[in-house]
C-alpha cells in the first residue's frame, strides 16, 4: 500500500495505465488492498471488470494469474493435479524393492516435484511481491465450485489431502468477476468486498477511448463516446438485447480509424454495426432511421 497512500493516488495511478475509474470503484479497490480482502466485481459484460485486474497487476508489479471459469470447471483445473505419468514411471523404477521400503516409495510419488500447480495454488506460492489472481466470470462455474473456493477466499489457504494445508507465502490480490448470469452464493459474497461496476458516463468513456486509441482524432473520439452513451440510454437501449460495452466502444474507435473515418454517419454505422453488437437481432435493430436519430446534435440545455 505504500504505492497508494490514499484513494486519489490510486485513481491517478490507474489513469496512468489507461484505466479511468470513478471514485466509488477506486474506494473499493483501495479497501481491498488495504484490508487484504478479495474484491468481487459484478456488472454487465464489457464494463471493464477484467481490465481492472490487468491494470492492477501492472501497477503492483505482480504476476497476473487468470482462472477462466466455465460450466463444469473442476478442482484439479483450478488448484492442482498430480503428474500421473511421472508417478507411474517412479513406481515402475522402484519395482522389486524390499517390502520394508514400499511405504517410502509410496510417499515419494507425492513429492513436490510431481505436483502440477494450477492458478489457485500458483497464487498462494508466488514469492514477493506476490501474485494477482483473477477468477474471471465465476458465475459461469457451478455451485460446488463456489463451495470449493471458500477456504481460499476466507483464509488464503488450500488443503491438499496428500500434503496438508498450504498457506500463502504472500497474500495474493484476488479479483473475482461476475456477469450475474446467476446469483452467487452468499458465503462467497461474505468473504469479499463487493462493487457493482456500471458503464461509465460519457466523459469517462471519452477519456478511455482517447487513452486506448490515441490515433483517433479528438472529434472522432467524442463522436464515439456520444453515440455509445446514447445507445445505452432509453429509449434506444430498449431496442437491443445487449448494448455495447467499453470494450466495444474502444474496438469501434479503432475500426473507424482503420477506415479513415472523419465523421460518423448512418452508412458508417450500418457497415460497422457488427463491432458494436454481437447479436444478429441487435445488428438488425440498428436501423438507418435510428442511426440518424443517434447522430443528431443534442440541444444545449436552456
Amino acid at each position: 500500500m505504500t504505492l497508494f497512500p490514499d484513494i486519489d493516488a490510486l485513481s491517478q495511478a490507474l489513469e496512468s495505465v489507461g484505466y479511468y475509474a470513478e471514485r466509488r470503484l477506486c474506494t473499493a479497490v483501495f479497501l481491498a488492498l488495504k484490508l487484504e480482502r478479495p474484491l468481487l466485481l459484478e456488472g454487465e459484460p464489457g464494463a471493464g471488470k477484467t481490465e481492472l485486474a490487468k491494470a492492477l497487476a501492472l501497477l503492483l508489479g505482480r504476476q497476473l494469474l487468470r482462472l477462466q471459469c466455465y460450466d463444469g470447471l473442476e478442482q484439479r483445473e483450478a488448484l492442482y493435479e498430480w503428474n500421473y505419468a511421472a508417478q507411474l514411471l517412479h513406481m515402475r523404477a522402484a519395482q522389486g524393492v524390499a517390502s520394508n521400503e514400499i511405504e517410502r516409495v509410496e510417499r515419494e510419488v507425492y513429492q513436490d516435484r510431481y505436483l502440477i500447480r494450477r492458478p489457485l495454488l500458483q497464487a498462494l506460492q508466488t514469492p514477493a511481491p506476490g501474485a494477482l489472481l483473477l477468477i474471471d466470470e465465476v458465475d459461469r462455474a457451478d455451485e460446488p465450485f463456489e463451495a470449493f473456493l471458500l477456504e481460499y477466499l476466507g483464509e488464503y489457504q488450500v488443503s491438499i489431502p496428500e500434503i496438508g494445508t498450504i498457506r500463502s507465502v504472500v497474500k495474493p490480490v484476488t479479483v473475482l468477476t461476475s456477469n450475474r448470469t446467476r446469483e452467487l452464493n452468499d458465503a462467497v459474497k461474505r468473504r469479499c468486498l463487493y462493487h457493482w461496476l456500471d458503464y461509465p458516463e460519457r466523459e469517462r468513456e471519452l477519456a478511455i477511448v482517447r487513452a486506448q486509441v490515441p490515433e483517433a482524432s479528438a472529434s472522432l473520439s467524442a463522436q464515439v463516446a456520444t453515440v455509445v452513451s446514447r445507445l445505452r440510454s432509453r429509449p434506444f437501449a430498449d431496442a437491443f438485447q445487449r448494448v455495447p460495452g467499453v470494450a466495444e466502444s474502444v474496438e469501434w474507435a479503432r475500426a473507424l480509424v482503420a477506415l479513415d473515418t472523419l465523421n460518423i454517419d448512418p452508412e458508417v454505422m450500418a457497415d460497422t454495426a457488427g463491432i458494436l453488437f454481437k447479436q444478429r437481432e441487435d445488428v438488425a435493430a440498428l436501423t438507418r432511421d435510428m442511426s440518424a436519430e443517434l447522430l443528431k446534435p443534442q440541444e444545449a440545455p436552456a
